[in-house]
């Protein structure tokens, strides 16, 4: 009796696991990435997508705001990304940046676009998970992460004599 418990315990715990890795393989790298009409995709209708464009207010965020040039904030975006762990960018096209982040244990890939509009003198941003149809909120947690770096490497203000 004790043995069959053990084997089922084991059963339970390790198929669900194992599933869960299969399915962080299956993520393709989506063919709906990047602009639409100069804006962001919207996020589909499932709980893993942020973005600052969402039509859906439970998935929108605010932007990144700037005060520098559009040159200068989108260094910094690039720098408060290396601060991200297991994230890489992939694709920068003039203001347009795509970027990947993979979870530490199952190999999930996020994928992070940004858009910087130089006249609103924000950078628009969309996080949304290959796979599955919850985050737990790792999108919305990522990006605030995200904010907290990107407004710590912000300029410093003009030195008071």
């Amino acid at each position: 009796m004790m043995r069959w418990a053990l084997v089922l315990s084991v059963v339970l715990l390790v198929v669900p696991v194992m599933l869960l890795a299969c399915l962080s393989l299956w993520g393709q790298r989506p063919k709906e990435l990047g602009l639409l009409a100069g804006r962001l995709r919207d996020c589909p209708a499932t709980p893993n997508c942020v973005c600052t464009q969402a039509t859906d207010p439970a998935q929108r965020l605010p932007p990144l705001t700037f005060s520098e040039s559009p040159a200068e904030a989108q260094a910094r975006l690039k720098r408060a990304l290396a601060t991200l762990p297991r994230t890489r960018i992939v694709t920068e096209a003039g203001l347009y940046l795509h970027a990947e982040a993979t979870s530490l244990v199952f190999r999930f890939v996020d994928d992070l676009e940004f858009l910087v509009d130089p006249e609103a003198r924000v950078i628009h941003f969309r996080s949304a998970a290959r796979v599955g149809y919850s985050d737990l909120g790792a999108n919305r947690a990522r990006m605030e992460r995200l904010r907290a770096a990107f407004d710590r490497l912000a300029p410093s203000a003009e030195p008071h004599p």
